[in-house]
């Protein structure tokens, strides 16, 4: 990233400076480059090794640095698709938040008006049990009373029976 850097610095800067002297300040840092890698090998390894390892690390850093530019490409390729796909799994998330948001509200409701269906039921329902002891309770006073009336009428038949026999 470091590299980056000055490169995206230098071609701005192309009005002050040749393009020939940003090459060469691209190319010193990879002479650098391989200097850091080639001195990380120990110099009691053989040098046939040693040939093989430097043609390998130098080819590294030239295969690194196009990687790098074209990973920079890719990069911003993929930190954009990274971003969208970002932005759209909020959006997704918010969608289901608001989503289940509004099916517990309706389930809540559901469920209050459930629990006044039920309230109301159970109050008209004792209302009717009430109004059934009360016909219940008028019916037996009424039976009673009926009864109390037979008996009444069965007296006075007795003694309506009672003076004609005390006449004869």
């Amino acid at each position: 990233m470091a590299e980056e850097e000055p490169k995206k610095v230098a071609p701005q800067h192309t009005s002050e400076a040749p393009p020939a002297a940003a090459e060469a300040v691209e190319t010193p840092k990879e002479v650098d480059e391989e200097k850091a890698v080639v001195p990380v090998h120990p110099p009691h390894e053989e040098k046939a090794d040693d040939d093989c390892k430097a043609l390998v690390l130098v080819e590294k850093p030239a295969a690194a640095e196009e990687e790098k530019h074209e990973g920079s490409i890719n990069r911003d390729a993929v930190l954009t698709r990274v971003a969208t796909e970002k932005r759209l799994s909020l959006i997704k998330a918010w969608e289901e938040s608001e989503k289940s948001k509004a099916e517990n509200k309706a389930q809540r409701k559901a469920s209050a008006i459930g629990v006044w269906e039920n309230s109301k039921k159970a109050g008209l329902e004792a209302e009717l049990k009430k109004m059934e002891e009360q016909l219940e309770k008028k019916k037996a006073e009424q039976i009673e009373k009926l009864k109390n009336k037979v008996a009444l009428v069965h007296k006075a038949a007795e003694e309506k029976r009672a003076m004609i026999e005390a006449k004869r």
